[in-house]
């Protein structure tokens, strides 16, 4: 790896941004592709959002595909009951967990251990986090104040995943206050509502089964 090559990989790495280095078997030569570039090539595509570094054959030859992706994150906001469930499972699945909400009483580390706490209102924390295609966000509070605020920065992000608890009715009285708040459709239909895979989930544990569900098909296949 070149001097250069390599100066790009760190600054990438340090900002956040998916990159692969592409390595051609056959004459050594090595060039960087963004999450952008590879898009439009279904084989780095599929390298990127599965994170599989690995030898695989191009209409250029073989060629060795290694990985440079930002760690998985995800913005909990409401320090909730299904958040508690919520939390081993990401972790386990290679998630660093923050979870934001501005009730003292919820947020503490005698319920949540091991995990990242912000007391803080959403849109005082959010926007100093930089949430990329690699960040994950979910609404759990059912409180309009905590949860809209969080939202409407979620929507204005690259992020790959916004989740937000609630019926069906409570889902179309949010979208009409984001609606009035001026975001189009087409936005607004990023927000996974009511959370989770269909599953017919009872319970704090099975609704966060069906969470990771949706997050892990919205990160692998896409949206």
């Amino acid at each position: 790896m070149t001097p250069q090559l390599l100066n790009a990989v760190i600054t990438a790495r340090t900002e956040r941004r998916a990159i692969a280095v592409v390595t051609h078997l056959s004459t050594g030569a090595q060039r960087l592709v963004t999450r952008a570039e590879a898009a439009s090539d279904p084989v780095l595509d599929k390298a990127l959002r599965f994170d599989k570094s690995g030898v695989e054959q191009t209409d250029d030859g073989e060629v060795f595909i290694t990985i440079h992706n930002p760690a998985l994150r995800l913005f909990i906001i409401g320090a909730v009951l299904i958040a508690q469930s919520v939390i081993p499972m990401a972790q386990a699945a290679g998630y660093d967990v923050t979870v934001i909400d501005p009730r003292g009483a919820f947020a503490t580390g005698a319920r949540f251990p091991n995990v990242a706490l912000k007391g803080e209102w959403p849109d005082e924390v959010l926007p100093a986090l930089h949430m990329d295609q690699r960040t994950a966000i979910l609404a759990l509070t059912h409180d309009p104040k905590i949860d809209d605020p969080a939202l409407e920065i979620a929507l204005k992000s690259e992020v790959f995943y916004i989740g937000a608890l609630g019926s069906k009715k409570t889902q179309a009285s949010r979208l009409e206050r984001l609606k009035a708040k001026g975001f189009e459709d087409a936005a607004l239909a990023r927000i996974h509502g009511p959370i989770g895979l269909n599953i017919g989930a009872v319970g704090a544990p099975e609704i966060a089964i069906s969470i990771m569900a949706e997050m892990t098909k919205c990160l692998r296949l896409g949206g």
